[in-house]
């Protein structure tokens, strides 16, 4: 898994026959070889799993990854938590800062007395407002506080986190560990190592600094699919990547995700080719997402067609520039294409095509589909 990834070294899984397009297809055999990939590595450095269902968004693929020996699953959002608790998942961490008011409150108090529950803060007012909307519960959810390891998007900083630590305690709530996403990694493939490392030292920091205020904590997180392979070192003892489970074209070039186990691919089928030096796809935004990361050319990979580039989608169109001399596909030609990012692609979709072998095993519904809240 190396960062100077190039595109001709991706591999689609193999499409079945007859495909309503465009449709996302996963390869049972490629997720089984992700997911056992990452528990092992994570095992053999002594760090507990706990994988982002973002990502799949669906109890199908957290309990492949419970089997294979995840600690339990992380979630953004308070309604993938309860999909996967309806389901019987039973050990779920919202890694993200709730602000715990009006139905959100009520949610996590049905939440917390279903589930062991466990969820992010990182400020002083949301610890207090956590501890305000569960006042007189049963049963609690545990605390996670968030540290900012570089991305510049949530997290306190370890000079601060004994006073939020202290405002967790105020809130009669239990502490148990610290957390952090290294997602600057995501700033391309020369930032994956910086990143790794800047989750350590952030996360290090904070430990001294709860260390010194006789304040312990049982759980140092870290997650990212790029860097986990380089972070999961002493002090973190968990780690919590999602996309690894699928692969994309992003994660390939990041060292993230192996370029010849991508278990996701969106068919398409070639529409025109009325566009010069070209071909139009019928996967466009609606199906691919418009993720494109300024490091790397085009909306997507399409390895049927070596040197291709996605330069432009529309809500149902993707266009795609060929290398010159390159006879384009036929018009009702079926390609695959490999997304930059796969985890907006499955909350596009109503249902996964599962396959193996390219045969289809079952079509499964995206259970927490649009559930961003």
């Amino acid at each position: 898994m190396s960062p100077t990834t190039s595109d001709a070294q991706l591999t689609a899984p193999r499409l079945p026959d007859g495909l309503d397009t465009p449709a996302v297809v996963v390869d049972l055999d490629r997720v089984d070889a992700n997911v056992a990939r990452m528990q092992a590595l994570l095992d053999g450095r002594g760090v507990a799993l706990r994988p982002h269902a973002k990502t799949h968004k669906s109890p199908f693929f957290a309990r492949r990854q419970l089997a294979a020996g995840a600690v339990g699953v992380t979630v953004a959002v308070l309604g993938e938590a309860e999909v996967l608790a309806d389901a019987g998942i039973d050990d779920v961490f919202v890694a993200y800062p709730v602000w715990a008011v009006g139905a959100k409150a009520d949610r996590l108090r049905d939440l917390a007395g279903r589930i062991r529950l466990a969820v992010g803060v990182d400020s002083v007012e949301g610890a207090t407002q956590l501890g305000r909307a569960l006042a007189g519960a049963a049963d609690l959810p545990e605390v996670l506080i968030e540290l900012d390891s570089g991305e510049g998007r949530t997290g306190t900083s370890p000079g601060r986190v004994v006073e939020v630590a202290r405002a967790v305690a105020d809130a009669g709530l239990s502490l148990r560990g610290v957390f952090t996403h290294g997602g600057h990694a995501y700033r391309g493939p020369d930032r994956v190592l910086g990143a790794a490392g800047d989750e350590r030292d952030r996360l290090a920091e904070a430990l001294d600094a709860l260390h010194a205020a006789d304040v312990e904590v049982a759980v140092v997180s870290a997650g990212s699919t790029p860097t986990a392979v380089h972070a999961s070192a002493r002090p973190i003892t968990e780690e919590r990547p999602g996309t690894y489970v699928f692969g994309d074209r992003q994660q390939a070039h990041l060292g993230g995700s192996d370029p010849a186990t991508l278990a996701l691919a969106v068919a398409a089928t070639v529409v025109s080719t009325a566009v010069d030096g070209g071909c139009v796809l019928d996967a466009g935004a609606k199906a691919l997402a418009k993720d494109k990361p300024g490091w790397l050319e085009g909306h997507g990979a399409v390895p049927d067609l070596p040197g291709a580039v996605i330069t432009a989608v529309y809500d149902h169109h993707a266009v795609v520039r060929l290398p010159e001399g390159t006879s384009p596909p036929r018009v009702g030609d079926v390609v695959a294409v490999v997304p930059n990012h796969a985890c907006p692609v499955v909350n596009l979709t109503d249902e996964l095509v599962l396959a193996r072998d390219g045969e289809v095993v079952e079509i499964l519904p995206v259970a927490a589909r649009g559930r961003t809240s």
